[in-house]
This record gives C-alpha cells, sequence and structure tokens, in this order.
C-alpha cells in the first residue's frame, strides 16, 4: 500500500529511448491516470487543490499544462457538489492558465477544461471571472492553432448560453466587437472549427438587435435578383449579422 502511495506521488518513468513526442503523450497520459486514482480513492480535494495549485504556479511550462490536465479531470471525475464547493478555487486556477504569457499548450489546456466546468456549474456564480474569461476567450478566436480555436468556439458559445441578465450588455458589445472573426470561420479553413463557429454563431445571435423585422424578399431584393440569388447563398445567421449592422 505505501509502495502504491509513493507511486501516485511521483510522475512514472518514462524511457529515455522513446521518441520526446511519445514520451510526453504518455506522460500526459499516466498524469491522467494518477489523478484519476487519487480520485477513485477519495483523497480530499483540498490536498489535490494544493498540489495543483502549486504546479499552475510553476516556473516549468510543462508542470502548468499537467496542472491544466489535472484540473480537467478532476472536473470530469470528482462529485459535482465537491466541484461546485471548490469552484472559485479552480477558476481562479484555470483563468490565470487562460493569460498564460508563455505556453500555448497551457492556454488550449485551460480553455478546455474551463468548458467543462462550466457546463458543470451552469455558468452559475462566475461573477468577475465572466469578464475575465470572455476577454480572453476572444482573443483566442483567431489563433493559428486550429484546436485552440475550435476549443475558443466552443466556449465563447457556452458563455453566450451563461451570460444572463447580469452580463447581457457586457456581452451583447463583445459580440459586436468578435462579429468579423465569426463571420471569417463561418468558413474556416478547418471543418470542425467552421462547424464549431456556426454552432457559436447562433448563440451569439439573441445578443444582436436588428434595425427591423425584414423580409429578405423585399422589393429592393426583388428589383435586384442578383443580389437576391447572391445572399440566398449565406447562412441565415450571416444575414443576421449584416441586417444588425447595416452591411444590408
Amino acid at each position: 500500500m505505501e509502495q502504491t502511495q509513493t507511486i501516485l506521488g511521483q510522475p512514472f518513468p518514462i524511457p529515455a529511448s522513446q521518441p520526446k513526442k511519445k514520451r510526453m503523450q504518455m506522460k500526459s497520459f499516466f498524469s491522467k491516470v494518477s489523478w484519476k486514482l487519487r480520485l477513485q480513492k477519495q483523497e480530499p480535494l483540498k490536498n489535490v487543490f494544493f498540489i495543483l495549485a502549486e504546479r499552475a504556479w510553476d516556473s516549468n511550462a510543462k508542470k502548468r499544462h499537467l496542472a491544466m490536465r489535472g484540473l480537467g479531470t478532476m472536473a470530469c471525475e470528482a462529485p459535482d457538489q465537491q466541484v461546485r464547493k471548490y469552484k472559485k478555487v479552480i477558476l481562479d486556477l484555470l483563468v490565470h492558465g487562460l493569460y498564460d504569457p508563455v505556453s500555448s499548450e497551457v492556454i488550449h489546456e485551460s480553455v478546455k477544461t474551463l468548458t467543462i466546468m462550466l457546463g458543470k456549474i451552469q455558468g452559475v456564480g462566475l461573477g468577475s471571472f465572466f469578464i475575465d474569461i470572455t476577454l480572453q476567450t476572444r482573443t483566442l478566436l483567431d489563433d493559428e492553432n486550429d484546436s485552440v480555436r475550435y476549443s475558443a468556439f466552443v466556449l465563447f458559445g457556452q458563455l453566450a448560453t451563461f451570460a444572463g441578465q447580469k452580463w447581457k450588455k457586457f456581452f451583447t458589445h463583445q459580440v459586436k466587437q468578435t462579429q468579423d472573426s465569426l463571420l471569417t470561420h463561418l468558413q474556416d479553413r478547418n471543418p470542425q472549427v467552421a462547424k464549431a463557429c456556426k454552432t457559436t454563431v447562433q448563440a451569439c445571435v439573441p445578443y444582436l438587435k436588428p434595425r427591423k423585422e425584414y423580409s429578405f424578399q423585399s422589393e429592393e431584393d426583388q428589383r435586384n435578383p442578383r443580389l437576391s440569388r447572391h445572399l440566398s447563398h449565406y447562412h441565415p445567421e450571416v444575414l443576421l449579422f449584416f441586417y444588425a449592422n447595416k452591411i444590408l
């Protein structure tokens, strides 16, 4: 038993002869298994938090990355009641990771874990974290990494769902500031990102107020059949953006 506890408290040894990428994948896998075993043993969450918090502020980017992944595993595996109890601690660590100044891997892992976390707490009690998360997520919608863009769109769509009345005015402004990215990535080179963007645009439509209730087949459209045919190829969500922002 003592030997098992010792193993859980230390990194799993990885043969040095293996390629670096494969070693990192194995290390990540074993780290995830380690956290699952800790949770299955019902080790006090405050102890797990202490370890993760320490690693989340470590100067080593790989350790910070593993800490964010550990938080993701915890959010998935720990009982909902326990996650809600420690949500402020978790959110603080994740927002810190979201603004990591060096590692895109830490940022990406933070985005994915925030998506899990928001789903688990249903956006309740985010407080000022909502602003921090929204502002940084916006900057990631145009990230050069496909995986980061995909995760950012998923998270931004979730934020649209959980904004509520408290953050409606703030989020409405953020959506308007983000419209160029939303429109651009509906045609993203990566089909999965484009699909995630479309879902997010649909979630954001309520935050855009059209000037009037227009019919897409108005008299002006009928006088310009070429324009009508061209517009018919656009997503309805794109047309709503056009009308809301006086592009048409």
